[in-house]
């Protein structure tokens, strides 16, 4: 008997739509008007399916960390058929650290030695001494504290409360900066997102579309991104623990040290998507996807795997073509 010939008919599935969302910083605004756009530019079925990955430092500088809290909580809900992931960024894990959700050192070792090492700037950015200091993490004491300097002159804006610019955050929850009436203020739910935070994510198979067609790729989304020099395979299983012995994480709040993808990643083709950097940065599998940085005249971007396309809070679609609102 003669096989069969393959049907013409077939449908080829298309590749899953994952969506990589920027810092929002504290913006409802931007995000709800970000989210309606990426939602107007897709075929629900697909939409309502798609994996859509946060990047994270959803708090600080802008005035509704509660209302964008409520909005990432509420979308499980909302859209059950998408998969979301909430990663942890520097902001969201120093207050994670101060309303006291943060796991403990597995090591057994105090959240206080981890002072030691920046003690020197205690002074200068006017650590949290208030309830419950005693044995906080470094970086939620530094988040509630009161630095002594005004302006910063790296981002030429006026500082606002901390180091971390968290005022606009306890004020999102109706409490002075720096009070520890905040620790009571948020509610259980936010607490949970807060704890429930991933520190990294990883994806198996994402495709991506350059110019030698649809390629498959592994992904791996952190919020700063990846170390040079140190073993992938570590770094992977620290920030998956989510290890706190340590007083700053680098994978979080690394700069320089995490812009590039590490070369031991790049014998397999693998996406490392990040935020983070206060840049739009794209480099072949290397997404820095940070337009906004959370200034208040800048947009929140995100990126579309497979078609790398760039979405805004600023477009404004007309018959398929973004225009951007200045």
């Amino acid at each position: 008997m003669a096989e069969a010939e393959p049907s013409n008919n077939s449908v080829v599935a298309e590749p899953r739509l994952v969506i990589c969302v920027g810092d929002i910083h504290g913006y409802i605004k931007k995000l709800q008007n970000l989210w309606s756009n990426l939602e107007s530019q897709f075929d629900p079925q697909h939409f309502n399916a798609a994996t859509i990955i946060f990047l994270g430092d959803y708090c600080d500088r802008g005035p509704d960390a509660k209302k964008v809290l409520d909005f990432l909580i509420n979308l499980p809900s909302k859209y059950p058929n998408q998969k979301h992931v909430f990663l942890s960024g520097n902001h969201d894990f120093a207050f994670a650290a101060f309303v006291g959700v943060l796991p403990e050192p597995q090591n057994g070792v105090s959240f206080k030695e981890g002072w030691k090492k920046y003690e020197e700037s205690e002074d200068r950015e006017g650590w949290y001494k208030g309830e419950g200091y005693e044995n906080m993490h470094l970086q939620g004491r530094r988040w509630a504290g009161h630095i002594k300097a005004r302006f910063n002159t790296i981002k030429g804006t006026e500082y606002q409360g901390s180091i971390y610019d968290a005022g606009p955050t306890f004020a999102s929850y109706g409490v002075p900066h720096g009070s520890s009436d905040l620790m009571k203020a948020v509610p259980d739910d936010h607490k949970k997102f807060l704890a429930d935070m991933v520190w990294i994510h990883e994806e198996d198979d994402v495709c991506i579309e350059d110019e030698e067609g649809i390629r498959h790729c592994k992904l791996i989304a952190v919020h700063a991104g990846l170390e040079k020099g140190k073993n992938v395979g570590e770094q992977l299983r620290f920030l998956k623990a989510k290890e706190t012995h340590l007083p700053k994480i680098e994978g979080l709040s690394g700069r320089k040290n995490v812009w590039d993808i590490p070369e031991e990643l790049t014998e397999k083709p693998t996406i490392v998507v990040s935020g983070h950097h206060g840049k739009l940065h794209i480099e072949g599998l290397r997404l820095i996807i940070d337009e906004g940085g959370g200034f208040e005249n800048k947009p929140v971007a995100a990126i579309v795997l497979p078609s790398m396309k760039l979405v805004r809070d600023t477009d404004n679609f007309f018959d398929g073509i973004a225009w951007s609102i200045s």
